[in-house]
């Protein structure tokens, strides 16, 4: 049957307790979305990771009486009478299948092609990578994982060893193995992703030289020659004495993405002490550093 979506615009801060009046008055799901469109990864059990900027997105039956609703809500303490908000009808949809079918091959520098799983590659001797992301980030869509993905395909990684951190469906680490690279090296913070990783390199053969790890379980000592982080401003901040120690000493290299235009300078600030950066690459108001590490 056809849906009502509600969306109301919030902080992250408030986004739970609107969630709960949401549910209040006839929502049958609630999911929040960012609203600068940053890359959202499935979340812990038991936890909820927002952004500053917050839509709540409440699903209603399409015979729910969306005036009682938005009347009820206007009495809300965090929102009140002439709350900015947006009402959609929904057509019923099987929303798997229509995901599936605008999902194409794609293209990504010179060589690499990211092609759904369940379609035919388009060229049979580029590199291709299979992928079926499951429910963790990353198809190559997103303008910073396409960044990531044409710098991977303009490097050198015959016999080297990456590291990919935050690899959600593992399409980055993925394609670095089947650019060349000797091994690679994926971590998230969601079991989902590992499980998505660790799928998507059986089905490309690489499973062998990729190696999974839980954030919390990662080894102290790790190092690559390559490491490459697509995840959030704010985390890339506040992961750069981490992340600046992973590259080999000697010629390593790090790709940085998830960052808007407005926030590169803060992030290269935390970087430049340590690498030597490249100009920002930019694309769709995303940016993508990346730099080698200073002798």
């Amino acid at each position: 049957m056809p849906w009502i979506q509600l969306k109301i615009n919030t902080t992250g801060a408030d986004a739970e307790t609107l969630s709960d009046a949401l549910m209040e008055y006839g929502a049958v799901s609630v999911t929040f979305q960012d609203t600068h469109d940053n890359p959202v990864f499935e979340p812990l059990p038991g936890e909820t990771r927002l952004w500053g900027d917050t839509d709540v997105i409440g699903l209603f039956a399409a015979d729910a009486d969306m005036a009682a609703v938005i009347e009820a809500l206007a009495g809300h303490p965090l929102l009140g009478e002439g709350f900015a908000h947006k009402i959609e009808q929904l057509e019923d949809k099987d929303w798997e299948r229509e995901w599936m079918d605008n999902f194409h091959p794609m293209r990504f520098g010179r060589r690499l092609w990211i092609c759904p799983s369940w379609r035919p590659v388009p060229d049979a001797g580029a590199v291709n990578v299979m992928l079926d992301p499951g429910l963790a980030f990353g198809t190559g869509t997103h303008p910073t994982t396409a960044l990531c993905l044409q710098w991977l395909d303009g490097l050198d990684l015959a016999g080297k060893t990456l590291i990919d951190f935050g690899c959600g469906s593992g399409i980055l680490a993925i394609a670095a193995l089947k650019l060349g690279a000797a091994g690679a090296i994926g971590i998230d913070i969601d079991p989902q992703a590992i499980q998505a990783s660790r799928d998507n390199a059986r089905r490309n053969g690489v499973e062998e030289r990729l190696t999974l790890f839980l954030s919390q379980d990662k080894p102290d000592d790790l190092r690559a020659d390559v490491v490459v982080a697509n995840i959030l401003a704010g985390p890339l901040r506040e992961l750069a004495p981490l992340l600046c120690a992973l590259p080999e000493k000697k010629g390593g290299v790090i790709g940085l993405s998830g960052i808007l235009a407005s926030q590169a300078e803060g992030v290269a600030a935390a970087y430049a002490d340590a690498f030597l950066l490249d100009p920002v690459a930019e694309k769709e108001e995303w940016c993508r550093l990346t730099g080698r590490r200073r002798e």
